[in-house]
C-alpha cells in the first residue's frame, strides 16, 4: 500500500520534475545514480528550508545588533544630556550664589551708610534742640533787657526832668551800658539764626540722602527677589526628576534622605559667643537671609539625593550592547525542567565583556558559588545587596570597597549556564526584587 502511494506521488511529480540520472565515470567503469522525482522534491524542499532558516536566523541576529546599538547610543546620549544638565545647573547655582553674596554685600554697605546718616541726623536734631533752647534763653534775656531798657529810658526822662527842675539825680543804669548790652544781644541772635539755617539745610540734605539710599535699597531688594526666584525655580526643576526616580523605584525619599543625613552629620570647630546689637539683643534674620537659608537647605537636599543615588543600584551592570535573555520572575528552567523562580535578570553579550558595580559598596563575596559559578556579591547602603554571577574572571576581592562604575569582572558562562551572560540580582533585606525597577527608574536621570 505504501509503495503504491509513493509510486503515485512519484508519477505526479514526474510531470514537473522528470527523472534524472547522475553519471559517475572512472578509469575503468561508468556508473550512474538515478534521481527520481520524489528524491528531487525532497532535496529541493530540504534546500529551501535550510535557506529560509538561514535568512530568518540572520535577520534575528541583525535586529538584535541594531537594537543593542540603538540602546547603547541612547544611553550615551542620555548620559551626556544628564551631565550637561548637571553642569548647567551647577554653573547657574554658582552664578546665583555669587549674585546673592554681592547683593548681600551691597545691602550691608547700604545699611552702614543709612546707619551713619541716621546718626548724623540724630546729632543734628540734638544740636537743633540745643540751639532752640539757647534761643529761648536768649529771647527771655532779650525781653528782660528790653524791659530794663524801657525802665532805663523812663528813669532817664525822670532824671532829665529832675535836672531841669534842679533836683538831685538818683542812681541808675547809664544809657551807654544799655546800648552796649543791646548790641551784644542782637549779634548773638543773628549768629544763632545763621546756625539754625545751616543745621536745617544739613538736615534737609540728610533726608534727601536717606530717601536716595532707601530707593537704592528697594532696587537691591527687587533684584535679590528676582535672583532668589530664579534659584528657587531652578532647584524645583532639578529636584523633580530625582524625586520621581526614587518614587519609581518604590523608595521612601524622606527615609532615604534622613539616613544619608545621619551618616553625614559631623560638625565641630571652636564655639564663640553670639554677637549682639547695641540694645543687647541678638539681631533678627532679614527676609533675604531667610530665603537664602531656605535655598541652601534645598541645595543640601539635592546633595543628599546625589549621595543616595550613588549608594543605590540605579546603574546598569553592562555598559556595552547586550540582550535581555531572561527577565525577573517565574520561568521554565532550561536545564532542570519545570517552573522555577528566577531571582534576577540575565544579560547576554560577548565573552569577556566588562561587568561593572551598579552602586558604591563593599565586596562581601568574590568566589565560586554553586549554581552561580564565579560570583561577586556587593553590600550597599539601606540593606541592599547586588549579585553578579557566571563570570569568566573576577577582578575584585572580598572586603574591597568599590564605587559605582568600577569593573568587577568579565562576562562568561561558569556555573549552571547555557551560554555567555551575566546573572544580575538585587536583594533588599535579603528578599530578591526586580533589578529592572531601579534601571528603569533612572533611565531619564542617568
Amino acid at each position: 500500500m505504501t509503495a503504491r502511494f509513493l509510486h503515485r506521488i512519484d508519477v505526479a511529480l514526474g510531470r514537473y520534475l522528470p527523472e534524472k540520472r547522475l553519471f559517475l565515470r572512472s578509469d575503468d567503469s561508468t556508473r550512474f545514480v538515478r534521481l527520481s522525482p520524489l528524491t528531487q522534491a525532497a532535496a529541493l524542499s530540504g534546500t529551501t528550508a535550510l535557506v529560509a532558516w538561514t535568512m530568518v536566523a540572520s535577520s534575528i541576529l541583525l535586529i538584535d545588533q541594531v537594537g543593542s546599538g540603538n540602546l547603547r547610543d541612547q544611553a550615551r546620549r542620555e548620559q551626556a544630556l544628564y551631565d550637561t544638565r548637571l553642569n548647567a545647573i551647577a554653573a547657574e547655582r554658582d552664578r546665583r550664589a555669587q549674585d546673592v553674596r554681592e547683593a548681600q554685600d551691597r545691602f550691608n554697605l547700604a545699611l552702614d551708610e543709612v546707619s551713619k546718616m541716621q546718626s548724623t541726623l540724630l546729632a543734628s536734631e540734638e544740636r537743633r534742640r540745643e540751639l532752640e533752647t539757647g534761643m529761648a534763653v536768649i529771647q527771655k534775656t532779650l525781653r528782660r533787657t528790653l524791659a530794663e531798657r524801657d525802665a532805663a529810658q523812663g528813669r532817664s526822662q525822670e532824671l532829665a526832668a529832675q535836672l531841669a527842675g534842679e533836683t538831685a539825680p538818683a542812681e541808675g543804669p547809664r544809657p551807654a551800658d544799655v546800648q552796649q548790652t543791646l548790641a551784644f544781644l542782637t549779634g548773638a541772635l543773628d549768629q544763632t539764626a545763621e546756625e539754625r539755617d545751616r543745621i536745617a539745610a544739613d538736615a534737609a540734605s540728610a533726608y534727601d540722602m536717606v530717601r536716595t539710599m532707601s530707593y537704592e535699597r528697594e532696587l537691591d531688594a527687587e533684584r535679590n527677589d528676582q535672583i532668589f526666584t530664579s534659584l528657587e525655580e531652578a532647584l524645583t526643576v532639578s529636584m523633580a526628576p530625582l524625586d520621581k526616580m526614587f518614587k519609581a523605584a518604590g523608595l521612601n525619599t524622606k527615609s532615604i534622605i534622613n539616613r544619608v543625613r545621619q551618616g553625614y552629620s559631623g560638625i565641630g570647630g571652636p564655639l564663640t559667643p553670639l554677637s549682639v546689637s547695641t540694645k543687647g539683643a541678638a539681631a533678627d534674620l532679614t527676609p533675604d537671609e531667610i530665603r537664602a537659608r531656605a535655598i541652601m537647605g534645598r541645595l543640601d537636599e539635592i546633595n543628599m539625593y546625589r549621595i543616595a543615588a550613588e549608594k543605590l543600584p540605579f546603574a546598569q551592570p553592562v555598559k556595552a550592547g547586550y540582550r535581555l535573555t531572561s527577565p525577573f520572575g517565574v520561568r521554565e528552567h532550561p536545564t532542570l525542567g519545570g517552573r522555577r523562580m528566577h531571582e534576577g535578570v540575565d544579560m547576554a553579550s560577548a565573552y569577556g565583556t566588562p561587568i561593572h558595580a551598579t552602586a558604591d559598596g563593599v565586596v562581601v563575596r568574590a568566589q565560586w558559588m554553586s549554581g552561580y559559578g564565579r560570583m561577586v556579591e556587593i553590600r550597599h547602603e539601606f540593606g541592599i545587596v547586588t549579585r553578579y554571577a557566571h563570570m569568566s574572571k573576577i577582578r575584585v576581592e572580598a572586603g574591597q570597597r568599590v564605587s559605582r562604575g568600577d569593573r568587577i569582572g568579565d562576562m562568561g558562562s561558569s556555573g549552571r549556564s547555557t551560554g555567555t551572560h551575566v546573572h544580575y540580582e538585587v536583594r533588599v533585606d535579603g528578599k530578591p526584587v526586580n533589578p529592572m525597577t531601579y534601571i528603569k527608574a533612572a533611565r531619564n536621570v542617568f
